[in-house]
């Protein structure tokens, strides 16, 4: 029997981790390093989370990775934090990488960017957070292997600052 739409499950990428979290891998690296409520959002894809996950001395985030496949034998190639009930929590992360030399851009158009990504020359990894969402801020970590996420490179002299005031009310 054919599947439409369906296509065959990838190789699982390579075991890698950051700050303690897994960042791509197999499932069995995921359920080690604390993934282990899992769910099928489709027919296709696998949700694996974590909750209480601290990053940068910050935190609790909730946290989760995306695998490929029903049974999640294709792997996954990023993770995802986000606070439920604060979308600012995240920009604790962002504040400890540039206290530590990271530099960021901005995808999207000058202020209107979609996503903040910082960068750090040796890093395995980027890492990008939303500007503009709909629902709770997510913040990626993302190899930088993973050529499918967007990407934009820090230009010299001041960056373009982000506004991390809450709106009112």
């Amino acid at each position: 029997m054919l599947c439409a739409g369906c296509k065959p499950v990838r190789d699982p990428p390579p075991a890698m981790f950051f700050g303690g979290l897994p960042v791509s891998g197999k499932l069995s690296d995921a359920q080690r390093a604390g993934f282990n409520s899992c769910v099928n959002t489709d027919a296709i894809r696998m949700r694996c989370r974590r909750h209480a996950v601290m990053l940068a001395k910050s935190g609790p985030y909730e946290a989760a990775v995306d695998l490929v496949g029903s049974d999640g034998r294709g792997g996954f190639d990023q993770v995802t934090l986000w606070h439920d009930r604060d979308n600012y929590a995240v920009y604790q992360i962002t504040d400890a990488l540039e206290q530590a030399g990271w530099v960021y851009c901005q995808t999207g158009e000058g202020r209107r960017g979609d996503q903040i990504i910082y960068t750090r020359k040796g890093s395995p990894v980027r890492i990008s957070m939303d500007l503009s969402y709909w629902g709770k801020r997510r913040l990626r970590i993302i190899p930088e292997w993973n050529q499918q996420e967007p990407r934009c490179t820090p230009t010299e002299g001041p960056a373009v600052p982000i506004d991390r005031q809450r709106p009112p009310g």
